[in-house]
């Protein structure tokens, strides 16, 4: 998808040692420009660094990565200067709500909000914002397939999507 006027995403989460899924990920989507893992598996996503080396990972801890030297959150502005805010989500309590992540993202001045720890996909737009949980890479617990998101920057606009790992 690369090209002058377009930038691919592909974020996932909550591999929890599955380096296997987190693998597919980044072998099904050769042409992102950019893989954020949203924590809990960190060292699967340290391998997958090794592997890809050319690849551009980046990673914010989740709950279950201990000792971990990622960061909590990240801000991340594409190439057009739209902003990602990117966090596991546990300290934002998104299992009861999302207003902590959607004030934060909306504070730092954020296109798209990324979150997983859920283990459930989620997708909304307000206000200018774009909340997205890609669900859980290894173990869903929304009743559907595991799975990642897609986010597209192209045009001035923004695409969503949602892709099984089957």
């Amino acid at each position: 998808m690369s090209n002058k006027s377009s930038f691919r995403v592909v974020a996932f989460s909550d591999t929890h040692g599955s380096f296997r899924a987190a693998n597919r990920i980044l072998r099904k989507n050769p042409d992102a420009d950019l893989f954020i893992f949203l924590g809990d598996g960190e060292n699967d996503i340290e391998q997958v660094k090794r592997l890809y080396p050319q690849k551009q990972v980046l990673s914010v801890m989740g709950n279950c990565d201990c000792y971990s030297d990622a960061p909590k959150e990240l801000i991340y502005t594409v190439p057009d200067g739209r902003k990602i805010f990117c966090a596991h989500g546990h300290e934002y309590s998104v299992g009861f709500s999302l207003d902590n992540l959607y004030y934060k993202a909306c504070e730092v001045g954020a296109t798209v909000a990324l979150f997983g720890h859920t283990h459930q996909r989620y997708y909304s737009y307000a206000d200018g914002l774009y909340i997205i949980n890609p669900g859980s890479a290894a173990c869903p617990r929304d009743g559907l397939d595991a799975s990642y998101a897609i986010i597209d920057f192209a045009g001035g606009g923004v695409v969503c999507s949602h892709v099984d790992l089957k």
